[in-house]
């Protein structure tokens, strides 16, 4: 006959929990949400059920995807533990909103939620450095989104650094990977130009995880400008309503990054062709300018010879006009005192004065002394 265990309260409880730990370290349980209710903003607890039983959870409020409500259906990961206190419920370590109408409910609270914060507000966008130099890159490195990427990547400009992080992009750990990502690019002492974060497009499960509340927040606050490309044209992701740019596939987020280098070439050779042209119609005017200046210069250079002649004959005439010379042929003198020439101021009676006509020159004596007219 077996023998009956007798033990304690506490004695069981540590027993059941050391059973649980080792048959069941970790389960996933899916069902619909009931008594959701977050106590001193930072713990969780509520319930899943089914038609035909319920479970009991805890945890902490920041394992969250989004803000939650009753009725939707969840994919839960956590540890079944019985508590001292309070019973058995499972401690949380992952939740999952399973089924298109809970994953769409889920983000648009979520959107309402972060549109009120300003995470989607235009005035947040920063520009982004065209072309990089440096890119920092986050996907599955086996995908078709990064082959797809680094292709067109190279083919359109090439010689750009690129520094990529493998990491998951969907499932319950694509969360964590994201974040971790993004954190290491911001934390790096010299940053790339720009951060991008791809994948292809799937289910609204396969989504989920850039619809999560953390990872939005992750690229809302990452210290490089994002630019994020999930390759699914139906509905735009939270993380890339929260990134600086946002591309519809992850080609397309490649042809937003860097220019076509033959498009390049073909521009800069029309634009060169364009200044030959300019310049060679610059020189031909120049030429023509030069010729017509050639023959117009003989007659331009007559014409201001004649004027300055007349100019300088001009002169004279009225220099000579104006000559002590021709004063005296109009039959004015020049009277001297002295040697010098005087208006008859300061002469006295019986002084001696050399007077120059236009034809003579002779020393007179002064009779007397009268004052002219004033004119």
């Amino acid at each position: 006959m077996r023998e009956e265990l007798e033990l304690s309260v506490g004695e069981f409880v540590a027993v059941l929990n050391q059973t649980l730990e080792y048959a069941y370290s970790s389960v996933i349980i899916y069902g619909e949400l009931a008594n959701f209710h977050i106590n001193r903003d930072r713990w969780v607890y509520f319930d899943l059920k089914d038609d035909y039983a319920k479970v009991s959870f805890f945890g902490s409020k920041f394992i969250l995807p989004g803000p939650l409500e009753d009725g939707m259906m969840l994919k839960v990961r956590g540890v079944p533990r019985l508590h001292p206190a309070y019973g058995f419920s499972v401690n949380v370590t992952n939740i999952t909103p399973m089924g298109e109408g809970s994953i769409k409910r889920l983000s648009d609270l979520l959107k309402q939620k972060l549109a009120a914060e300003g995470l989607f507000a235009p005035e947040r966008k920063r520009p982004l450095t065209y072309p990089p130099a440096r890119i920092g890159l986050i996907a599955a490195w086996q995908s078709a989104a990064f082959s797809d990427f680094t292709k067109i990547l190279n083919d359109r400009w090439g010689g750009i650094e690129i520094v990529a992080l493998d990491s998951m992009v969907q499932g319950e750990g694509a969360p964590g990977e994201l974040i971790r990502a993004v954190e290491y690019f911001s934390a790096l002492a010299e940053p790339p130009d720009v951060l991008v974060i791809i994948r292809g497009g799937g289910s609204p499960e396969d989504l989920a995880a850039f619809n999560n509340e953390q990872v939005t927040r992750a690229v809302a606050a990452s210290r490089v400008p994002t630019l994020v490309a999930i390759g699914h044209e139906k509905d735009i992701s939270l993380a890339e309503l929260a990134a600086d740019r946002r591309a519809s596939t992850p080609s397309n987020a490649a042809e937003i990054l860097v220019p076509d280098k033959h498009e390049v070439l073909l521009n800069n050779e029309k634009l060169l062709g364009q200044m030959r042209h300019a310049v060679d119609m610059r020189i031909s005017q120049a030429l023509s300018a030069l010729k017509l200046m050639n023959q117009s210069m003989p007659t331009v250079i007559n014409l201001k010879l004649e004027h300055e002649i007349q100019r300088v004959f001009g002169s004279a005439e009225l220099l000579k006009a104006l000559s002590p010379g021709m004063t005296l042929k109009r039959g004015y003198a020049i009277v001297r005192s002295d040697g010098r020439v005087t208006d008859g101021s300061g002469l006295k009676t019986d002084d001696i004065v050399d007077i120059e006509t236009a034809k003579h020159r002779f020393d007179a004596k002064v009779i007397g002394v009268r004052h002219g007219s004033k004119q």
